[in-house]
């Protein structure tokens, strides 16, 4: 991949004007999930009533939800029609050893909407746990199904959904880079911004409301912020020499950035409208790609201060660092999940083999997640649960989301274009 490297982004070249603004994509997405998970919950998910008039598969959206979180097992086979009026024969229901089950229906309204209705039953106690009835234009059709797998998913498992969050990448195709913002499984992608120069790093705002990413439109690498409703943007950093990696204080009030402008890529911190300029490393070395912690207190970042790259923590405000990573000669790219138990990044094993790893940060214990051999710039979902990644397979950049023991991955192929550097989006939608 020509922009994984964490410490060599920096050399990218040069210029020509973006086309902006938010665009409807031709970008389609297939979803292969692959893997099985230790212990899965069975449930069935019947397609709606006369979903067949609807412009939109609304039971397959929230099947493919679910069965991207690896928590549940999907029902085989031919199904009852029922909708959510309907009082299910639960005694059956646990014969085929279902143990929840959602229903429901869709119509047309007369003002174009449409009226979607579900209803989600426990099986196994024979109750209802969850009923919904939303009434959406049919550009909402989508989102709607997300939200309902985000409630069954709430409901079952106790913890909150992310499949109506978003997700940021980048492509590549035919010589033009593109920064696509796209709903969690890839589908509904449009255009942020689009150019013949390299765009890179993208990071979202807390608040969901704005990206901050590397362009060299300029015949440079200086940071951007666009707001993703208006379109409107504005240069964050644009100093002499170098300006890249970009990442948000949880609280949406500042970033950190690597500059070159002192010299060699250090760690500087500045408001979220490009004031009160601090350094915050002054190692001599490449210190670059850092991530916040979910409190606002500690900066993990990459570094070859002791001779290799390697992942160091400090406090957000500067001072003494301590090495984090010391298995491997090449660790980059750390990501901290949002109870800050956990750092996923990319290591090196062997020649030039590059994996995702996890990091118990309390107790030390690695993980190897992937068995890829070009793995890239891991993000967390907004739970936690899931890590959103960059591979590549069949000769094309590829993205794919993991649980956190590896064992259920899924892989988004984009069919036009090579795609990389993605970012899961918060919650707010």
């Amino acid at each position: 991949m020509t922009t994984r490297r964490a410490l060599v982004r920096l050399s990218a070249a040069s210029g020509a004007a973006l086309l902006m603004g938010p665009r409807a994509a031709s970008a389609q997405f297939r979803v292969e999930i692959s893997g099985v998970g230790a212990t899965q919950l069975p449930i069935a998910v019947l397609r709606l009533r006369d979903e067949e008039r609807a412009p939109q598969p609304i039971s397959a959206i929230v099947r493919a939800d679910l069965e991207r979180s690896g928590l549940f097992r999907m029902a085989e086979g031919e199904q009852p029609a029922l909708d959510e009026t309907a009082r299910p024969a639960f005694a059956d229901w646990r014969g085929k050893g279902i143990d929840a089950l959602a229903a429901g229906s869709i119509a047309r309204l007369a003002d174009g909407r449409f009226d979607v209705r579900y209803r989600l039953w426990d099986v196994v106690k024979g109750s209802e746990l969850a009923a919904q009835a939303v009434a959406v234009p049919k550009e909402d059709l989508r989102l709607a199904a997300h939200r309902i797998a985000d409630e069954i998913y709430q409901k079952l498992t106790g913890d909150r959904g992310v499949f109506s969050t978003r997700i940021a990448y980048v492509s590549k195709t035919a010589g033009r880079h593109t920064l696509w913002v796209a709903d969690a499984d890839g589908e509904g992608a449009q255009v942020a911004v689009a150019g013949p120069e390299p765009i890179i790093s993208p990071a979202w705002s807390p608040d969901g409301k704005s990206l901050a990413y590397v362009s060299f439109e300029a015949r440079k690498a200086m940071v951007y912020v666009q707001d993703l409703a208006s379109g409107r943007r504005r240069v964050l950093a644009g100093y002499k020499g170098s300006n890249s990696a970009p990442a948000w204080s949880p609280d949406g009030s500042r970033l950190v950035v690597t500059l070159t402008r002192d010299g060699v890529s250090q760690l500087y911190s500045l408001g979220r409208n490009g004031e009160n300029l601090q350094r915050l490393t002054s190692s001599g070395a490449i210190d670059t790609e850092a991530c916040f912690a979910p409190d606002g207190r500690t900066l993990y970042f990459v570094s070859d201060r002791g001779g290799s790259p390697q992942i160091y923590r400090m406090p957000a405000a500067g001072g003494a660092a301590e090495r984090v990573t010391f298995s491997g000669g090449y660790n980059i790219s750390p990501a901290i999940s949002p109870d800050g138990r956990h750092m996923a990044y990319v290591t090196r094993l062997g020649g030039n083999s590059f994996r995702l790893a996890l990091m118990d940060l309390g107790s030390g214990t690695l993980r190897t997640l992937t068995d890829t051999n070009d793995d890239e710039s891991p993000c967390f979902s907004p739970n936690g649960r899931l890590l959103i990644y960059a591979s590549r397979a069949g000769g094309r950049d590829v993205l794919m989301t993991t649980t956190l023991d590896g064992a259920i991955k899924a892989r988004l192929n984009a069919p036009q274009a090579d795609v990389r550097e993605p970012v899961w989006g918060p919650y707010g939608r």
